[in-house]
């Protein structure tokens, strides 16, 4: 299976350590999916020209994940700062939004762009990547959606959104079993073929073919569970796009949750936060 991911990228300011951190859904399941047996992994968004872009752009090259058709602007890149609480659960506290490339610029894929994404088998962005004027040219393939907590969709967007998508992720933990079974009746009309939501520490609920699974978190030393939720998705993809075994693959999603929230950061790699990150995310 061959994963690209789509849009956005931000490097996590740790204030408390001082550190920087890679992040962001397209890019955190296109290393997660690579990670867990995907045959090959790309990323294709917008990155600042400051340290944090070339941070970025570095830790994607230590994990093998293709860039090839990555843009670099003039600007800073995204970041925000974070802090973590007793339970390891990630806060944030600022963003440089109103400053950085991906807020400025608009990712516009151009035909060599979508030749290249043809040779993905799937695709997957979110709600924080701006590119759904882009979904009906990417429609053809199986296209992955992560729509984040309940405050970031309302049914107008699903009702956009959800008639291009294979996979629809959505972050439950916030919604009880009424709210989420009314969500996926409303997904599903739209020719959606599976949607997931993942519930932090409750059991993950999944629906295909109109049969639910639920998948129990795994057991877990938690230090942080920023990027825990990406894992579990990129995790799936790798697993299940090309099997069909939804057990086996929300048992593999599970335990690389586990495993990511074993260590700060997405997906580790954190540095000494360069002073542009602290003064920008602040």
């Amino acid at each position: 299976m061959k994963l690209i991911g789509i849009g956005d990228n931000v490097v996590d300011y740790y204030q408390d350590q001082s550190m920087m951190y890679p992040g962001g859904n397209a890019l955190n399941v296109a290393v997660a999916a690579k990670r867990n047996g995907a045959e090959h992994s790309a990323y294709l968004g917008l990155v600042g020209d400051d340290e944090a872009g070339d941070y970025v752009l570095k830790c994607l090259q230590s994990e093998g994940i293709e860039t090839a058709r990555m843009r670099r602007a003039y600007g800073p890149n995204a970041c925000a700062s974070v802090a973590l609480n007793e339970a390891g659960d990630r806060i944030f506290t600022g963003t440089n939004r109103e400053m950085r490339v991906q807020s400025l610029l608009s990712l516009r894929l151009t035909k060599e762009d979508l030749d290249y994404i043809n040779r993905f088998d799937v695709i997957h962005t979110s709600v924080n990547s701006s590119i759904e004027h882009e979904l009906p040219s990417l429609s053809h393939k199986s296209v992955s959606f992560d729509f984040s907590t309940k405050q970031k969709w309302t049914s107008p967007y699903l009702q956009a959104v959800c008639p291009h998508l294979t996979y629809a992720f959505f972050s439950g933990a916030d919604m009880n079993d009424d709210e989420i079974f009314r969500l996926v009746e409303e997904t599903l009309v739209y020719g959606v073929k599976v949607v997931g939501i993942t519930k932090g520490s409750e059991p993950a609920m999944f629906f295909e073919h109109g049969q639910m699974y639920r998948q129990p978190p795994l057991p877990a030393h938690v230090v942080d569970t920023m990027g825990a939720g990406d894992s579990f998705i990129g995790s799936f993809l790798a697993s299940y796009h090309g099997h069909r075994d939804m057990v086996e693959a929300l048992r593999k999603a599970a335990y690389s949750a586990s495993v990511t929230c074993g260590f700060y950061g997405s997906f580790g790699y954190g540095t000494q936060a360069a002073d542009s990150v602290r003064e920008t995310a602040r």
